[in-house]
């Protein structure tokens, strides 16, 4: 991972979900070897109740704030009591899976199932027993998609912070930009001064930090 992004975000972190200790262990040792930090859990059910302490209930519209470094999750398909799939089920509903990319880590029969997964947003499957290589690339990548949407999920905050700013009338104004009105017309649609409308467009590109309606209309894209 790129170190600037690290030193941006902190270092990212590998959960390991499988009911099995030695395959929790080996996993664990095998991401010290590529310096990747991990925590296990040998059910669902335990990191639903870590999920459970570490999130707060998100606002709706708004992202949930765990986690804030890149993560992703290996998961195994069947274990006792709730399943991979069910568990996988839950992070989509908290709409987890561009900040926590799954791996599914499956058996042989269990490999059309983990497809059908991925067709649903898990990152990939991974067949037991597995390349070790192969493995930890995979988590690599999949800990990049993470910080790519850390990463825009905090400039969206950043954008949100900005809007809250604006001033009623700003916020007209601004709409009017975005919708291509020249001065003239924003001043005769809202009923004030040519000037005025000048006045609040500086003061929107200002907070807005940008410097065109093009600009600014691209920034408030997604939000």
């Amino acid at each position: 991972m790129n170190p600037h992004t690290t030193l941006q975000l902190g270092l990212p972190m590998v959960y390991l979900v499988d009911d099995e200790d030695v395959v929790r262990d080996a996993l664990a040792w095998l991401l010290r070897s590529r310096r990747l930090l991990s925590e296990g859990f040998a059910s669902a059910e335990a990191f639903e109740a870590m999920l459970d302490s570490r999130l707060a209930a998100p606002r709706a519209g708004n992202p949930a704030p765990w986690p804030v470094a890149p993560s992703c999750l290996l998961l195994d398909v069947r274990m006792p009591g709730t399943s991979g799939l069910v568990l996988f089920d839950r992070l989509i509903e908290r709409q987890l899976l561009g900040v926590l990319p799954v791996i599914f880590l499956t058996g042989h029969g269990d490999v059309p199932t983990a497809v059908a997964a991925v067709k649903r947003g898990a990152f990939d499957f991974v067949e037991k027993p597995f390349s070790d290589n192969a493995l930890v690339d995979r988590v690599e990548q999949a800990l990049e998609i993470s910080a790519q949407t850390l990463l825009r999920q905090r400039d969206q905050q950043g954008v949100r912070r900005r809007l809250a700013e604006l001033t009623d009338r700003e916020r007209d104004v601004m709409q009017c930009v975005i919708d291509g009105l020249a001065n003239k017309l924003i001043a005769d649609q809202l009923n004030i001064s040519v000037r005025t409308v000048e006045v609040h467009r500086a003061r929107v590109f200002e907070k807005m930090d940008v410097k065109s309606a093009v600009e600014l209309a691209n920034l408030l894209r997604g939000i």
